[in-house]
């Protein structure tokens, strides 16, 4: 079980903004809590995820999160919810 930053930055309010994944929900809140976030949460998206400014990236990587490219992430949550649909069908 892992937690994820990708490298896909865009410009949010003079920041640049990218995102931090988890393999499970208890993994990226624990993570987001080591970083000192309380907001930030996007539960709604298609991946829950929080939006981290370059400074909490570089901070999350230090505490063990796994860098990664924005397709290597795309590829490894499509994976991981065809597993997921596997096992329910089993």
């Amino acid at each position: 079980m892992s937690v994820y930053v990708d490298d896909y930055f865009t410009p949010y309010r003079g920041m640049k903004m990218c995102h931090m994944t988890a393999d499970t929900l208890e993994e990226l809140h624990a993570m987001a809590a080591k970083l000192g976030l309380s907001k930030w949460f996007q539960a709604k998206s298609s991946t829950p995820h929080y939006d981290l400014c370059a400074a909490k990236r570089r901070e999350a990587i230090k505490l063990g999160a796994i860098p990664e490219g924005v397709m290597e992430g795309a590829r490894r949550r499509l994976e991981a919810k065809q597993k997921a649909r596997e096992q329910v069908r089993a």
